[in-house]
């Protein structure tokens, strides 16, 4: 008969415990190795020694790792991660129904524009869009860094800034050949493609260094100047994102009180100028990364309160320059210098404070969890905000379009809705179409042999 020790109880236990990437190698005292005897073995003894060994082990790794975070303390900022269950919507909701403002606004004499901010306050869809796009940017090269480091960001960065290159030469051209099958006429004189069409290796040279543009195309330059310069603009705000935001505000000012701009042809400068609405795209970006501490700001009864006022006042003057019923509530001298002040190219202060005052109702009215994002018409605007640059495009193409038929068809009330809201559903359509196309490859099926 043999006599064999019993195992050990099925109450003991053993810790498990996460270990960083630090090497074992570095502790101070190794795990002790004991001797291998035919007598009977004292479980308990041993578990307790080795349990002793183990937290001295895991206490001198832990000192190392309080050094190596020592010496390379974390990032101001938080990268973010734009997937996932967290996904805030209402980002590219905002960004499609900006789409669709955008077109409505891109073709003169249209109703439908109506339905748009232009009218109703200082501030229009582009501060909107320009806002959007730097929060956007934010999420998706913060999680190009999160993966695959700077170089994975430049990379991205190259290959967007690119992208909106060769749509903008695209759309340039085609403008030109819309224009040249329409009979140019005046039609050319008011999308700026007479150039085009009449000197048209002078213009493509300029277009191709971004200083010829045709009109509604201005803001795919813009984007391709701030793709190319976001790598450096996130590596400011991860290290110091208050310095860079004051930074961009310092610029806006001195292109307010200096007048700097950039040249472009045959113009003097641009319609959009990058000095200035710089502020816009660094503001979005530094909300994604820092600006948690503006939430508690921007919800408070305060702030709501000072933003519906302001909001009041930019509508009554607004509409006063269209209605003349409300001509009397504002003075003539104090329209005139609003009028002076809400100047578009170098982002007017009435305009910043008119879109500030907007998206702090929008935060009040719009929360996270909105129940009508779930809705058709929110959904075709997510669609269309997924898709930006290509519905982008495809709305200038469509409001020249729509031109071209106001002046060659009708130009009556029907046409106008009709063209608006056939602009629209294409718009939407194409979406669909896109996101379809990218999505499908990931839904068929894996084939498999069988043998």
């Amino acid at each position: 008969m043999m006599m064999v020790p019993a195992p050990p109880p099925r109450s003991s236990f053993v810790e498990m415990v996460a270990i960083s990437s630090i090497d074992l190698s570095n502790a101070r005292e190794p795990l002790r190795s004991y001797p291998v005897n035919d007598g009977p073995v004292d479980l308990d003894k041993h578990r307790t020694a080795l349990n002793i060994n183990i937290r001295r082990t895991l206490a001198e790794i832990e000192r190392n790792a309080k050094v190596l975070r020592s010496l390379h303390p974390p990032l101001a900022g938080a990268l973010p991660e734009p997937k996932g269950p967290g996904r805030d919507l209402r980002i590219d909701a905002c960004r499609g129904i900006a789409l669709w403002c955008i077109f409505l606004n891109h073709f003169p004499n249209n109703i439908g524009s109506w339905l748009t901010l232009r009218n109703y306050g200082f501030s229009d869809s582009a501060e909107v869009f320009m806002f959007v796009s730097g929060v956007t940017c934010a999420l998706a090269y913060g999680s190009a860094h999160s993966r695959d480091g700077w170089p994975g960001v430049i990379t991205r960065t190259l290959w967007r800034s690119w992208d909106i290159y060769a749509a903008f030469l695209l759309l340039t051209v085609a403008c030109a050949i819309m224009v040249y099958l329409s009979g140019g006429g005046r039609i050319a004189d008011e999308s700026n493609t007479r150039l085009l069409l009449e000197h048209p290796g002078a213009a493509l040279a300029h277009a191709a260094i971004l200083q010829y543009r045709p009109v509604n195309t201005d803001v795919l330059p813009i984007f391709v100047v701030y793709h190319l310069l976001f790598a450096p603009l996130l590596w400011l705000l991860l290290r110091a994102p208050n310095v860079t935001l004051g930074a961009s505000l310092l610029l806006y000012v001195l292109v307010h009180v200096f007048g700097w701009t950039v040249p472009a042809w045959p113009d003097s400068a641009w319609f959009f100028n990058p000095l200035a609405w710089q502020l816009l795209v660094v503001l979005g970006a530094w909300c994604v990364i820092a600006g948690k501490g503006v939430g508690p700001w921007m919800t408070c009864r305060m702030a709501l309160v000072l933003a519906v006022l302001y909001l009041t006042f930019s509508l009554i003057v607004a509409l006063s320059w269209w209605l003349t019923i409300l001509e009397d509530l504002v003075p003539q001298a104090l329209a005139n210098v609003v009028v002076y002040q809400v100047d578009k190219s170098d982002l007017a202060p009435l305009r910043l404070l008119h879109f500030l005052a907007l998206a702090i109702l929008a935060v009040w009215l719009v929360p996270r969890n909105w129940q009508g994002l779930p809705m058709p018409l929110m959904r075709a605007a997510i669609r269309c905000g997924e898709n930006s640059l290509a519905i982008y495009c495809l709305g200038v193409l469509l409001a020249l379009a729509s031109q071209i038929a106001l002046v060659d068809i009708s130009n009556g009330l029907a046409m106008q809705i009709a063209l608006s809201l056939a602009g629209i559903l294409l718009m939407i359509a194409g979406a669909t179409l896109l996101s379809s196309i990218r999505i499908k490859p990931r839904r068929q099926p894996r084939l498999t042999l069988k043998t």
